[in-house]
């Protein structure tokens, strides 16, 4: 059953009781007040003919020492045709409850008068047909004799009148029930709309269509669900974005690694079938030993750089405060073999809290794609500057450039700008893909600022505050 239904029913529940229960309250307390009222008007009825009975005997001849029962008969008739407009019905009874006089339709049992003495008035409600009547008991004294008064009241009209008051109440509470299912089932949809846009979007997003959003049409609690829904939403279309877009670059990182496998083991395969089918003159057996041997060593170089980009990514690097001098000097003592390039430094002094080896890796790398970059002869800059956020780390080329279109994807493995040129100097794309994956580790990332035909600039942030690794096991 359906929320809007659920609400709609339970609404109806509850005021088809509040109705009931207080519609009968409210007839039942009206009846009660008015069977109240004549309860008190037969008992002083009661009081008022006992007083006229008495009275009547005193003024009876006195031939006998005790009232007779024929004067008590006619006293009774005169009290009778008194309150003739009036409904009264009375019943006398003498000392042994032998009925004397009786009123034309008096049908009462005697019984009340076993409950009657000379101190107690009694009362009892009865139904005699299809009326209703008041019966009242009273001891009467008249000249030494002790006689039982009884009168009936109608007060059919007040039962007459409570059936009335519960025949309207139904049609009233129908009524009521009627209009209310309606408003109420008007009250339902509208507060359970945010709950049906909802279930919408769930659908929609279940279908595929991330990008769906709930439509808000409240400020209430329901209206504050549709806000977090939809930011959950665009909390799993980014995730969803995300997994699709690492699976699109695990398959281009797979594709790529084929393609990059293919070529150089094409050319192996085929000097090496050369070598081992027909018999080749000394230089180009020498010529097809050095193409095998430049394209096993380029196979071998980017199998490194895929071990370096795994270890990168699962390794557990040691932090350590290292000088920055100390790893400029390491770079120095690396490339002054290079007399290809002129290399300028420049760094300010200071210490950063890195893994040294990992950080050699990327400047390495760097300047690696800095000499690819220029032509012979180029100068490459090498600097650091310290920054209130901390050590910023700087290669700089004067080379081919980037186009802006490339620089979000060279970190990607295996992507290449100018693929025959970074073949020719036995480059496979994975450098600067390590450098990204080193640096995610030290919590920064590669900037590049580059511009076609006038240069490169790569560089890096290391944060300073960085505690030890044994700083913060101490910590702990």
């Amino acid at each position: 059953m359906k929320f809007s239904l659920k609400l709609l029913l339970w609404s109806i529940i509850v005021m088809a009781a509040a109705f009931g229960f207080s519609g009968f309250y409210l007839v039942n307390y009206v009846f009660e007040t008015s069977l109240a009222r004549e309860v008190g008007q037969a008992l002083d009825e009661n009081s008022i003919l006992r007083f006229a009975f008495e009275t009547a005997a005193l003024n009876v001849p006195a031939k006998y020492d005790m009232l007779q029962d024929g004067s008590i008969e006619q006293i009774a008739v005169n009290l009778e045709t008194s309150g003739q407009n009036t409904g009264r019905m009375l019943r006398i009874s003498d000392e042994r409850q032998s009925v004397l006089y009786a009123s034309d339709g008096f049908e009462a049992s005697e019984e009340q008068l076993a409950q009657t003495d000379e101190l107690t008035k009694t009362y009892r409600i009865i139904q005699v047909g299809e009326k209703y009547y008041i019966h009242t008991g009273s001891i009467v004294k008249a000249l030494d004799r002790a006689l039982y008064l009884e009168t009936l009241r109608d007060i059919s009209e007040v039962f007459y009148e409570r059936a009335l008051g519960f025949g309207v109440y139904r049609r009233v509470t129908i009524l009521m029930l009627a209009l209310g299912t309606l408003v109420m089932h008007l009250i339902a949809s509208w507060l359970t709309k945010p709950i049906r846009l909802l279930t919408k979007a769930t659908k929609q997003m279940a279908a595929g269509d991330y990008a769906y959003r709930a439509k808000k049409v409240g400020s209430d609690e329901l209206g504050q669900l549709t806000l977090d829904f939809n930011k959950m939403a665009e909390a799993l279309e980014e995730n969803v974005g995300k997994l699709e877009e690492e699976l699109q670059a695990r398959e281009d990182f797979v594709g790529a690694f084929a393609h990059e496998l293919k070529t150089p083991l094409t050319s192996i395969i085929g000097y090496a079938d050369m070598l081992r089918s027909r018999k080749l003159d000394e230089e180009k057996s020498i010529l097809s030993a050095n193409y095998i041997y430049t394209e096993g060593k380029r196979l071998e170089s980017m199998s490194i750089r895929l071990l370096d980009i795994m270890v990168a990514r699962h390794g557990t690097p040691e932090f350590q405060n290292v000088p920055v001098e100390n790893l400029f000097l390491y770079l120095k003592d690396m490339f002054q073999t290079n007399e290809e390039m002129h290399f300028v430094y420049r760094y300010d002094p200071g210490n950063v809290m890195v893994e040294g080896g990992l950080i050699i890796t990327v400047l390495i790398n760097l300047l690696d794609n800095a000499c690819k970059a220029s032509e012979p002869g180029s100068t490459v800059e090498i600097g650091g500057t310290v920054q209130e956020e901390g050590y910023r780390f700087m290669v700089k080329d004067h080379g081919v450039g980037i186009a802006p279109q490339e620089v979000k994807k060279i970190t990607k493995a295996f992507y290449m700008v100018d693929k025959s040129r970074s073949r020719s100097r036995n480059g496979a794309g994975l450098g600067l893909a390590l450098c990204a994956e080193i640096l995610a580790i030290h919590e920064s990332r590669l900037e590049i600022d580059s511009t076609l035909g006038e240069g490169t600039c790569m560089s890096f942030l290391i944060h300073a505050g960085r505690k030890e690794d044994g700083d913060e096991k101490n910590s702990d």
